[in-house]
């Protein structure tokens, strides 16, 4: 099925915004979008229980734009399933409120996605915001050791070629909305990080292809609502990761990567006491596994659902361990 536009003309879209402590870029934010070249059907932005005075008001958003307000902070994985229960699109295009598109990028975003008629999820060339030459991302990279990363984040590089990835980085991830119900949306437990390489995991785990566009871009701020290296950001990006792993990885791979994510996550474990959060590191760890019954039960889930074979998912990821320490893109030719 091919990309289609509306009886007016519009691209058949929905841009989902998750706006938490989003105040200071939204005007930048509607600005780009009123510039698109092609305008989404729908534009829904939520406003996720942010502080007072960083809240985002009616007044600032892109033309067209509805506004839904959460009295508390959902998260990111469960405020896009809000927003997306609310869209009627063929497509959704979720957006970080501090992701600010080129005029051109749901334009060749929605070419792309009539260019590879198979491929159900799309991602986008991210520039650092503010930094000339430098990458934000080109796709994300799920290793074998159980380790995602966001290819080319921080370096000084051109984005790779188009092609098929593990999966798109969620700040600005394109996905069919039959395929996001599919898969009942975001893992709403891991409130945030790491919830899109799951979504992209599930969804491989079931046949579907991801694309990375080159020439759609966005230029990205990043970690603006809670900080890199944030006691937030290492928690969840320590549980979720490992949940991410437990439920996900398939049949053999599952036994014979065990050891190898288990003793990267004890590496990591010992990196984060540097900065002083192995306590929190040792919290996310332990409210990983404490519910194993549960964790369990998803992994079943997800497996029953599984489409391909374990030696079909090995060459989504990457293997080299220099790739890992590089954040080299893995991106594969296109098998139409």
């Amino acid at each position: 099925m091919a990309a289609s536009a509306d009886s007016a003309g519009a691209a058949d879209a929905a841009i989902l915004i998750v706006a938490y402590r989003s105040r200071a870029t939204m005007d930048e934010l509607a600005a780009a979008l009123d510039a698109q070249t092609v305008r989404p059907r729908e534009i829904l932005v939520l406003e996720n229980g942010s502080p007072e005075g960083e809240h985002v008001d009616a007044g600032q958003l892109p033309h067209g734009a509805r506004l839904i307000e959460s009295e508390t902070n959902l998260g990111f994985a469960p405020g896009n399933n809000r927003l997306a229960e609310e869209a009627k699109a063929e497509w959704l295009i979720l957006l970080n409120p501090d992701a600010f598109p080129d005029p051109d990028w749901l334009e060749r975003m929605m070419a792309a996605a009539a260019r590879h008629p198979s491929a159900s999820l799309f991602g986008c060339t991210q520039r650092a915001h503010g930094a000339e030459g430098v990458l934000d991302g080109a796709g994300d990279v799920y290793h074998a050791t159980g380790l995602p990363y966001r290819a080319g984040y921080g370096r000084r590089m051109a984005p790779p070629p188009e092609g098929e990835v593990f999966g798109p980085c969620g700040a600005a991830l394109m996905i069919r909305r039959s395929l996001f119900a599919e898969l009942g949306g975001f893992d709403a437990d891991y409130f945030c990080y790491v919830e899109d390489v799951d979504l992209a995991f599930r969804a491989r785990l079931r046949g579907h292809r991801a694309i990375q566009v080159r020439d759609a871009a966005v230029s990205h701020m990043g970690y603006a609502s809670s900080g890199r290296r944030s006691e937030f950001a290492t928690y969840h990006g320590a549980r979720n990761r490992l949940w991410t792993f437990v439920k996900n990885m398939p049949g053999w791979l599952f036994w014979l990567l065990l050891p190898v994510h288990a003793g990267v996550t004890l590496l990591l474990w010992l990196s984060a006491a540097r900065f002083g959060q192995a306590g929190v590191f040792g919290r996310a760890i332990r409210d990983a596994l404490k519910d194993g019954s549960g964790l369990m039960a998803k992994r079943r889930a997800v497996q029953a659902a599984r489409t391909v074979s374990a030696a079909q998912v090995a060459p989504m990821m990457a293997w080299n361990p220099a790739r890992l320490l590089t954040r080299a893109p893995h991106v594969r030719p296109v098998d139409r």
